[in-house]
This record gives C-alpha cells, structure tokens and sequence, in this order.
C-alpha cells in the first residue's frame, strides 16, 4: 500500500477514533498532497512533503521559543522511514568512501548523500565527514 493511501486510511481511523491530534496533523498532510500536479505521489515525494512539514513546525517552534516537542511532529514522523545513524553512516563510510579520489573530503558528500537518500541527516553527514 502506498503511504499516501495509508494517511488517507489511518485518517479515517483517527476520525472513528476521535483522535483530534492525529485526525488535526493528518489535515494538514493531506491538504499538502491537494497542492501536488499529481494525484497519486509515490512514497519518495510523500516522503519529502513530510519532513518539509516537520521541518517548517521545529522551526516555527524554534522562533516561537517553546518546546520542540510537538504532537503534530510526532504524528507526521510515524510515517517517515528511520533515520541512519551516526554510528552507521560513519561505519560505511569508512568501508565506502575513499578520500583520496576527492579533491577535499566535502566532495564526497553527494556520494554518502546519495547512497543513504532522505534517511541521513546532512549536518550529521557533514560532521562525520569533519572529523575523519
């Protein structure tokens, strides 16, 4: 099943359930995929809507100096794919990447990137790639 038919289900679920907090954030997906040229998104581009709405609530919870927990963020990060972590995006590197082919270690950063997609943090990435 897509995950953009799984929202739409789970959507209905929250509505039985009266669960407004899930029911409130799954609106808001959902109303982002309406602003999408197509109908159907794969899971890549409902991927991508996902983290720029969890991105755009951190920061407006940033400015707003309140706590960055946030049960829309936690509704909306259900659905996005675990991120690497440090320990394994450092190990792979460390078995994948040679720095010598790079004229600086940055370079390399669109081969990690690309190897581990939307499921690495860049600025971890960045940072691992600083202290080798």
């Amino acid at each position: 099943m897509l995950l953009q038919e799984q929202i739409k289900k789970d959507l209905m679920t929250a509505m039985k359930e009266k669960d407004d907090e899930k029911k409130a954030a799954l609106r808001v997906v959902i109303g982002e995929f309406g602003r999408s040229d197509k109908k159907i998104l794969s899971d890549d581009d409902v991927v991508k809507i996902l983290k720029h709405l969890v991105k755009s609530e951190s920061e407006t919870l940033t400015m707003a100096g309140g706590a960055m927990d946030s049960a829309f963020i936690r509704v909306i990060e259900a659905y996005l794919p675990a991120t690497a972590s440090e320990t394994e995006i450092r190990d792979w590197i460390l078995v994948n990447i040679d720095f010598s082919k790079y004229g600086n270690k940055m370079q390399a950063m669109r081969d990690i990137m690309g190897h581990f997609g939307g499921n690495a943090d860049g600025n971890l990435v960045r940072r691992i790639i600083e202290s080798l």
